[in-house]
């Protein structure tokens, strides 16, 4: 395995991991839960109208993900990225004083939220790995969205331990720090790479300036190797894209709403459900890792089908009816690598498949796509519990979306080869280059 890129980009790789933990939509999703009670608590807002906060979260998200790539090429990324993380930390602390006994205050803020904070969303990050890392793109992206993994495991407690220790207003002033923190960082180490630095460029990357202004000109973006957005948005391999990784996101999301309940059907106690469910976050971080490194190594197409069929056999186990906490913690980790590989993939695809000319906006539409998906998932299984009475026809719906979404992917053939200039260092000294038309892999 040649170590080159992580040797080259592992301060990229770094900045990354640490910039998808922090992100909005992973701290204020998975930390939400420690502040329902002391929201309650101090403005009365009852549990239930809480949650409607995440359905403004995830709005907010479609917004800023559509303008996130529009941005990029008026400011620049890295300086987008940078002025979102100071936003963002000003939006932070202006949760602080804004809330009121209103609950619209609450929706207000996380709708506003995510669009100020636009630069530093997950695409980004998952941007700036793509032009670092080629050779082992997908192991790279696995690496750095498994920042989503640890904000799961540690956010809740930390948050937790804040408003216990000094109330709910010191969740948002930590947020706000993890931000501002992030910023000298970002700073010092947001770079895209210059000619010679990057394993696949095209000429437009070595025109950053000498005295180390921003990225790429906005004028040159266009450069970069691959297609742009009007050519991807009429590809019919960027619809398959979009339609295969809808339909399992909206079987795996609306499986992870219903695990706990469906446990309870099945006569496990609130504790030993919680035990059960406990194998997903773990799986969902070992199912990242794992793709990422067969996709660096085997069909892109194949791989990312089979990993997102996964979760099918999960579903089929509960359909069966075992009551065996093994098979049930095997069918809860097999739904959590499918959850694992989801974001993987996608990242992994449309750079390959469209390169990096236009990625933030093609990327930026696929996860709008997907966050609405994701919003309206959990409705569309609660209907489907309404009409049948079980979760029977959860886990059938769970089972046909994901194997027809993998059944798609299949179809998209082998990714085109853009117009490529290899490193010295990365071809033994050997300088190569490619013409800037896509070609047959």
């Amino acid at each position: 395995m040649n170590l080159f890129e992580f040797k080259r980009g592992w301060q990229i790789l770094l900045l990354s991991l640490l910039g998808i933990a922090i992100s909005i939509n992973a701290v204020l999703l998975y930390g939400f839960g420690a502040l329902v009670i002391p929201f309650e608590a101090a403005f009365g807002w009852d549990k239930g109208s809480q949650q409607v906060a995440i359905t403004f979260l995830y709005g907010g998200a479609v917004i800023g993900l559509q303008a996130v790539g529009w941005v990029n090429l008026w400011l620049g990324i890295r300086t987008t990225t940078i002025l979102s993380l100071l936003l963002m930390a000003l939006g932070y602390l202006a949760c602080t004083v804004v809330f009121n006994q209103s609950i619209w205050t609450l929706y207000l803020m996380f709708g506003i939220l995510p669009i100020i904070g636009m630069g530093a969303l997950a695409i980004t990050w998952t941007q700036l790995i793509g032009l670092w890392f080629v050779q082992h793109r997908g192991l790279a992206l696995a690496i750095g969205l498994s920042g989503t993994g640890m904000t799961a495991v540690v956010m809740p407690v930390l948050l937790g331990w804040c408003i216990e220790q000094w109330g709910w207003q010191a969740a948002f002033v930590l947020l706000a720090a993890l931000n501002i923190g992030l910023i000298p960082l970002a700073w010092g180490w947001f770079n895209l790479p210059q000619q010679g630095e990057m394993a696949v460029t095209s000429p437009a990357v070595t025109d950053k300036t000498e005295n180390g202004n921003d990225s790429v000109p906005p004028t040159h973006s266009t450069e970069l190797p691959g297609i742009n957005f009007k050519q991807g948005f009429r590809s019919r391999n960027y619809w398959a894209c979009n339609l295969a990784i809808a339909l399992v996101v909206s079987a795996v999301i609306g499986m992870i709403t219903n695990i706990i309940p469906l446990l309870h059907s099945l006569g496990f106690s609130s504790a030993e459900a919680a035990k059960i469910f406990s194998v997903f976050g773990a799986s969902l971080i070992i199912g990242r890792l794992l793709v990422g490194f067969f996709l660096d190594r085997y069909s892109p197409t194949i791989v990312a089908a089979a990993s997102l069929t996964i979760p099918s056999i999960g579903c089929v186990l509960f359909l069966v009816g075992s009551d065996t906490v093994p098979v049930l913690m095997l069918a809860v980790a097999l739904i959590g690598m499918g959850a694992g590989a989801e974001f993987d993939v996608a990242a992994y695809l449309m750079a390959r498949f469209f390169g990096m000319k236009d990625y933030g906006r093609l990327m930026g539409f696929h996860q709008g796509l997907i966050t609405v998906v994701s919003a309206a998932a959990p409705l569309m299984f609660a209907m489907l519990f309404a009409a049948s009475g079980d979760y029977n026809s959860l886990l059938t719906y769970g089972v046909v979306a994901t194997l027809v979404g993998g059944l798609v992917l299949l179809t998209l053939g082998r990714p085109p080869v853009f117009g490529t200039r290899l490193s010295a260092a990365a071809t033994d000294g050997k300088s190569v280059s490619v013409s800037d038309n896509a070609s047959s892999a």
